[in-house]
């Protein structure tokens, strides 16, 4: 953040969520810097240190690193509002699903079909692509080898590539980015189907850096929360399956803690097991 005479010339805003929805959070980044006024540098984020050190000022992230970056000393982020999606199956809630993805023609027909085949997944950091998959095993008695291969692709968007380059049979996405995708390329829905839902979980959110003064937190936030008033913002929040934007609180994000807490415990038994 750069300080100018009316407290702030530059907002640095980053994604460190897919791709697919850069440009959904481009446009949020836009809006709240004409609503303050403010030159926005917007940019794919790669390391989470930045908000401590000052390059970044407001973040689009996965519940899960929002959790881990809460636990560290430093602390460096706090909640500012999450999206409601347009969907009816997330009862108009700041939630979201896992959804696990086959081939269209695969024989695979739900997930305890699913032993010993090929699973894709994006990242160990991703809620959705690991750890909510890790806790799912767990809630059925399962490990990480219930699968017979696991590929780590890098992102969600891969994984998919994967399953419909038969490659992979199996991968989890994130609801939100799969519904987007779907929306832009129709054809797609002919090529997979959904064959389990995991969660819900606590949607990712949209943080600022601690750092920041609390009447600029409180006005990003208020241009946040009312952003769907406006009937054009409205139009670009929809065209990334958003209906609107609401508060929520740190403790909202306990389902994620709780599930990352029982898959590091099952973790460390296995590793205890093998010393």
């Amino acid at each position: 953040m750069s300080e100018g005479g009316h407290g702030v010339s530059v907002l640095r805003c980053a994604n460190f969520l897919s791709s697919l929805l850069q440009e959904t959070y481009a446009a949020l980044a836009a809006y709240i810097g004409r609503q303050l006024g403010t030159e926005i540098v917007f940019s794919a984020g790669y390391n989470l240190d930045e908000f401590q050190t000052g390059q970044i000022d407001v973040g689009f992230l996965c519940g899960l690193l929002y959790v881990r970056l809460r636990a560290t000393p430093e602390d460096p982020v706090e909640l500012l509002a999450a999206p409601v999606l347009l969907p009816e199956r997330y009862q108009q809630q700041p939630r979201y699903f896992s959804d696990v993805v086959v081939r269209h023609e695969s024989a695979v027909k739900s997930f305890a079909d699913l032993r010993g085949r090929t699973w894709a997944y994006n990242e160990e950091a991703s809620h959705s692509g690991y750890n909510l998959v890790q806790y799912s095993l767990l809630e059925r008695q399962q490990t990480a080898s219930y699968f017979g291969r696991t590929i780590r692709s890098g992102s969600h968007l891969q994984s998919l590539q994967l399953v419909l380059q038969g490659q992979a049979d199996a991968t989890a996405i994130d609801s939100h980015m799969l519904d987007v995708l779907l929306q832009r390329n129709p054809q797609l829905s002919s090529e997979i189907r959904v064959i389990d839902m995991l969660g819900p979980s606590t949607i990712p959110p949209i943080v600022a850096a601690r750092r920041l003064p609390v009447p600029l937190k409180q006005q990003i936030q208020h241009s946040l929360l009312h952003m769907h008033e406006d009937a054009r913002q409205s139009a670009l929040l929809r065209a990334g399956g958003i209906e609107r934007l609401v508060a929520v609180q740190d403790e909202d994000y306990n389902d994620i803690r709780a599930m990352l807490a029982r898959v590091r415990a099952a973790e460390q038994h296995r590793v205890n097991i093998m010393l």
